[in-house]
């Protein structure tokens, strides 16, 4: 049986990519040691996750192992040899990597070179996907020319009919500590890819999201929203008017996508992948729908200061993911999404 090496294997991607790959006949060697629990407290906590994993597939190994542990990642990917890796695992809040800039770092960046220098040890020619993010871009996409609908902000240029592409810059902006940690790990795996040929792909992410996401008020959006109107709690706005707009894809969706490119790996390769256009969505709009699926009135407050470098607007330019693999697309709508992560928390806090 083919092995694939995930880490972050309990969080929301690389539990989606665990399931996906283990129903598909793969091995999966699981690497991930909770620090969302640290990051993040005990709402934070993935360990139910991680158990589900471990008590439902036989072809799932769990380590617990610290990706900025140099010799133990070494080990592990000597001792594994895998046919494949997916690097899911980071610090993955803006605001948390203000005050703890250190621990994102290491994480972010060091955890990455750690991961892919460990592979090129044993092998080249593996594919290694590293999932990026969009504030990689910073906040750049806000100096796009904008225009204010009732409910959204859009982009008021027709380069951007479609969304923001890859070539799109990353310079020259802000992009919290968190978004610069992550375009070092972002340019370290294009490079890996470049001077040494090895087949890598960065999937600049937009909103991530689906059923086994554990979001928090600092991390993961739509999440936290719909938990919050599930258990009638405030669900605080920062600037925009609530207008802020974000394109949110499902993970069974980036799934499939990881499947496609390591079936057919490309070198130093980068996507911007999300949910496009038609699955984009405003904090406000998004009260309307899960209202519309709970029966409950979304309770809010305003603060008229927008997180710093935060995106008035991103949505993801979806066309060279569906030109170089024309066999993927997204399945999952937006409407479905938000079912799924609503019944997903109902039946964790019965």
């Amino acid at each position: 049986m083919k092995k694939i090496l995930v880490s972050g294997s309990a969080g929301l991607i690389g539990s989606e990519v665990t399931t996906y790959f283990v129903n598909n006949g793969w091995n999966v060697i699981g690497i991930d040691n909770n620090m969302r629990a640290d990051f993040f407290g005990p709402n934070g906590d993935t360990t139910w996750n991680r158990n589900r994993l471990i008590e439902t597939y036989t072809s799932y190994e769990h380590h617990n192992v610290d990706l900025r542990d140099r010799e133990k990642v070494i080990n592990l990917v000597k001792q594994v040899k895998p046919d494949a890796v997916v690097h899911t695992a980071a610090q993955p809040s803006h605001d948390l990597a203000a005050s703890r800039p250190f621990d994102d770092f290491d994480v972010n960046a060091a955890g990455t070179l750690n991961l892919i220098e460990s592979l090129r040890m044993v092998t080249t020619t593996v594919p290694f996907v590293h999932l990026s993010t969009n504030k990689v871009y910073g906040d750049a996409p806000n100096r796009i020319k904008m225009k204010e609908l009732d409910t959204r902000w859009d982009y008021d240029d027709d380069t951007y009919k479609y969304g923001i592409a890859e070539d799109f810059t990353i310079d020259q902006s802000m992009h919290s500590l968190f978004g610069a940690s992550k375009v070092a790990a972002d340019v370290i795996v294009q490079e890996y890819g470049r001077y040494f040929n090895m087949p890598t792909c960065c999937l600049r992410g937009g909103c991530l999201t689906g059923p086994n996401h554990s979001g928090v008020e600092l991390h993961g959006f739509l999440s936290y929203l719909i938990k919050c109107n599930l258990e009638e709690k405030k669900y605080n706005i920062y600037g925009y008017k609530g207008k802020q707009v974000r394109d949110n894809i499902h993970s069974n969706d980036v799934a499939l996508f990881i499947n496609e490119f390591i079936n057919k790996p490309r070198v130093a390769e980068v996507y911007n992948i999300g949910g496009g256009r038609e699955n984009s969505i405003s904090i406000l709009e998004a009260f309307k729908l899960i209202e519309s699926i709970s029966g409950k009135e979304s309770i809010y407050e305003y603060f008229d200061q927008n997180r710093m470098g935060d995106h008035m607007c991103y949505i993801s330019d979806l066309s060279k993911m569906r030109e170089h693999y024309p066999g993927w697309n997204i399945r999952k709508d937006i409407k479905t999404t938000f079912e799924e992560i609503y019944y997903s928390w109902k039946n964790r806090t019965k």
